[in-house]
């Protein structure tokens, strides 16, 4: 028999797996219902942070626009539960094939999501994408593998 928390971490698990196939669909209502409406995300695009659902979705729909395919994987996702709060972290990368038809396998970023329990739902209600940088040049660093 299952525990609350082994519950709670499938279902939080199941929204990561949500995020992966919303992105490969292109599909923005789907990814949507994934945010808690005051969402805040500290993505790789300016500014240095987005709020609101809808901030969120206009990111998404970026990549939608300059990509034809889109692919996204997951690895080494670990995630912490509690009864209401969550948090996880993996590495995540974005490719697939570009409007013009050029092939990208992208490149690997670090993920952290902080999730509420909301209505008996866990919500993104936090969510922060970063690459590495050297500390001398100021330039990031793309080329990391997990």
């Amino acid at each position: 028999m299952s525990t609350q928390r082994e519950n709670d971490e499938a279902a939080i698990r199941d929204r990561i797996d949500r995020i992966v196939q919303g992105l490969r669909a292109k599909d923005l209502e789907g990814l949507g219902r994934l945010y808690a409406a005051e969402v805040v995300s500290f993505d790789v695009e300016p500014p240095l942070q987005h709020v609101g659902r809808e901030a969120k979705l206009r990111n998404w729909a970026n990549v939608f626009a300059a990509f034809q395919d889109v692919d996204y994987e997951v690895r080494d996702l670990r995630l912490a539960v509690d009864a209401n709060v969550a948090f996880g972290h993996c590495f995540g990368r974005l490719g697939g094939t570009l409007r013009d038809g050029t092939a990208t396998a992208g490149m690997w970023v670090r993920a952290t999501f902080g999730f509420r329990k909301i209505d008996g739902d866990w919500s993104i209600v936090h969510d922060q994408v970063s690459v590495p940088f050297d500390i001398r040049s100021g330039k990031g660093v793309a080329d990391l593998e997990p």
